[in-house]
């Protein structure tokens, strides 16, 4: 069937939900992923200012190639792979009916990888993109764009799994949505350091049940250096709440909660500590998104929390707030706003609806938005 995206027409097969493109049998098309190839469109076009220089691109498992046609119609040089020759063949037709300049081979990415550099280099495949991260951070010049769908690993629900793929510790908590995608960069960091390259995230975003960040490339032993040394462990009270992170790759877990005295501490890293993002080019990005894009509206609104967002490495959930403190919440503006008026940094993330930032402690934040000691809890 034909469908329009992006001001684009392309041939898929029959739509299915998922988490990503390529599971199940035959060619793949997630229809719930137009928001995460809006986006990528958007940081394209954002990232064509930032380096005029960065020109070819590879859509690593293609599938349909429709993330490929419009990155080929932003003007990039499209290389679409994949390893079902259905999907190449379909991804070949797709550039060709839209009259773009583009290849689609059948070949597996690693070898490609190791054949050929590219400035951009793309991977969203279904579960998790470390098999694929050796070969591109190896062979990118410019650019790594990398979707995670395997987020139970990644958050620590399936824990074994996750250490295992990732190389770290996940643990499963409130803040698991932004847990995962600390998981995730930190493990890309460490990829990339291997070959002496420092990724630093541009743009990054946890969205229905994947996480989605864009990696910028450096060279050089001391760049990565400087990466690693962003890396380090959150320490998490499972009773009161209260969480502290410090960096370094040596763990020294907190035995005890110095708030509530608890023993129920979890540990989780190495983590990636610094900001996911880069505000003034999230920014950017938001400005790219055109009212062509089936999902304009979530896009601008996801960026724009995601640019505001304050860089703390957790997220507190309002709701479980007000649980502990056994009241009924306000709304979520008006709750950064009486952080804010108490003079503590606070903004909305974007994970879920009721997450917040902020420099505030669990009872500083009682006491800004309930009034009273703060002792209290």
């Amino acid at each position: 069937m034909d469908i329009e995206e992006g001001g684009r027409t392309v041939s898929v097969p029959e739509a299915r939900d998922g988490a990503s493109e390529g599971t199940g049998g035959g060619v793949f098309f997630n229809p719930t992923q137009e928001l995460n190839r809006d986006v990528t469109v958007a940081v394209l076009r954002a990232y064509r200012d930032r380096e005029p220089r960065a020109a070819s691109y590879l859509d690593a498992m293609a599938a349909s190639g429709v993330r490929g046609v419009r990155a080929a119609a932003e003007g990039y040089d499209v290389t679409c792979a994949d390893v079902d020759p259905d999907a190449v063949d379909l991804a070949a037709e797709n550039l060709a009916a839209n009259n773009l300049d583009g290849e689609a081979v059948h070949r597996d990415v690693n070898a490609l990888l190791y054949e050929r550099v590219f400035d951009v280099v793309d991977l969203d495949p279904y579960g998790t993109p470390i098999p694929f991260a050796d070969a591109a951070f190896a062979n990118a010049r410019n650019l790594v764009c990398v979707t995670a769908t395997d987020t139970a690993p990644l958050c620590g629900a399936h824990l074994n799994s996750g250490i295992r793929k990732y190389g770290a510790v996940p643990r499963n908590t409130d803040y698991h949505p932004e847990m995962g995608l600390r998981t995730l960069i930190s493990a890309l960091v460490r990829t990339a350091a291997r070959y002496d390259k420092a990724a630093r995230p541009i743009v990054s975003h946890v969205s229905r049940h994947y996480a989605r960040t864009y990696l910028e490339l450096e060279s050089g032993a001391r760049a990565a250096d400087d990466c690693i040394d962003e890396l380090g462990y959150v320490d998490n009270c499972e009773d009161c709440l209260w969480r502290e992170s410090t960096r370094g790759l040596i763990a020294d877990p907190v035995e005890s909660c110095p708030v509530c005295g608890s023993d129920r501490i979890l540990t989780a890293g190495p983590l990636w500590l610094a900001p996911v993002a880069e505000a003034d080019f999230a920014r950017e990005v938001r400005g790219r998104v055109t009212d062509d894009m089936g999902e304009a509206k979530r896009a601008r609104k996801l960026l724009g929390t995601v640019a505001r967002e304050l860089d703390r490495p957790t997220h507190y959930d309002q709701h479980r707030l007000y649980k502990e403190w056994g009241e009924p919440a306000i709304g979520m503006d008006e709750f950064v706003e009486r952080l804010r008026g108490a003079g503590h940094e606070a903004s909305r993330a974007h994970y879920r609806g009721t997450a917040v930032k902020s420099t505030a402690s669990i009872s500083e934040m009682r006491a800004a938005v309930l009034g009273g000691d703060e002792s209290a809890d």
